[in-house]
C-alpha cells in the first residue's frame, strides 16, 4: 500500500473523515495516515482498541511511538492512560492490549537506528517550558529530531520553523493553518525548511510536533 508515501511532498489528512478498517486482530482497527507498505510498513496511523482486545506480540524491527488520544493503553510494562507519549525503540518488543478500549495514534518503522532511547511521558502532568510566549513540552530529542507538545491559549499566534521537515497532529482544539482552519485529528506533513503560520481560535488548542526529521536529501 503507497499512501502519502512520497516524504518530499506535502500532506494533510483530517482523520475524522477516514474509515476505520479491520487489522488482523478482532476489535483493532485503523484509520491510515500515511503508509509504504502492507502488514509491515512504514506507517503512520490512528489505532482504535475495542474493549479487551489485544495485539499479538511483536518486536519494532523500525521503532514504535505512540501518542494515547483516549482509554488506557497496556503491555507487559505498565498502563498507559490518554495524554502519554511513549518511544520504544528499534530492537524492542511487547504486547499491547486494554481493558476498556482506547485510541493511539502511532508511528512505526520511522526511528534512527542509533536512537536507542525509552521514552513514557504523561504529558498532561508533565511542566511545560514558556518557548517564545508558548507553553512547550519537549518529549525527545535525538540529532536533529525534536518531539514535542505545543499548547496555545485562544487567538494566540505562532510561527512553526523547521529545517528538514514538520509534522503537526491536532489534538485538541481549532487552529488555522496557514489560513485554513482545522480541527482534533487533523494531521500534517511538510517536507523541508518551513515556516508554518498557527493561529488558535476561540478556544485553547493543544499540538503534537515533530520537525527535523525528514533529513537534508528530503528538503
Amino acid at each position: 500500500m503507497q499512501l502519502f508515501s512520497d516524504l518530499s511532498q506535502p500532506a494533510s489528512v483530517n482523520a475524522n473523515e477516514i474509515k476505520w478498517l479491520a487489522s488482523p486482530l478482532p476489535g483493532v482497527e485503523r484509520r491510515m495516515l500515511e503508509r509504504d507498505g502492507d502488514e509491515i510498513a512504514r506507517a503512520t496511523t490512528i489505532v482504535r482498541y475495542a474493549p479487551d482486545s489485544f495485539f499479538s506480540p511483536h518486536s519494532h524491527t523500525g521503532g514504535e511511538e505512540y501518542y494515547v488520544l483516549s482509554g488506557v493503553f497496556s503491555d507487559e510494562s505498565g498502563d498507559y492512560p490518554a495524554g502519554h507519549y511513549v518511544r520504544n525503540p528499534i530492537g524492542s518488543s511487547h504486547k499491547p492490549f486494554t481493558e476498556n478500549g482506547c485510541e493511539i495514534f502511532v508511528k512505526l518503522r520511522q526511528m534512527h537506528k542509533d536512537d536507542q532511547t525509552y521514552v513514557v511521558t504523561d504529558t498532561l502532568n508533565a511542566a511545560t517550558l514558556n518557548i517564545e510566549g508558548v507553553a512547550t513540552l519537549p518529549l525527545h530529542q535525538f540529532d536533529s529530531e525534536e518531539v514535542l507538545i505545543r499548547e496555545f491559549n485562544s487567538g494566540q499566534r505562532f510561527n512553526e520553523h523547521s529545517k528538514h521537515g514538520l509534522e503537526i497532529l491536532v489534538l485538541s482544539g481549532d487552529v488555522t493553518i496557514n489560513g485554513e482552519s482545522h480541527g482534533p485529528l487533523h494531521w500534517f506533513r511538510w517536507p523541508g525548511k518551513q515556516s508554518i503560520n498557527i493561529t488558535t481560535q476561540a478556544q485553547n488548542a493543544r499540538l503534537l510536533v515533530k520537525k527535523n526529521h525528514l533529513g537534508e536529501s528530503k528538503h
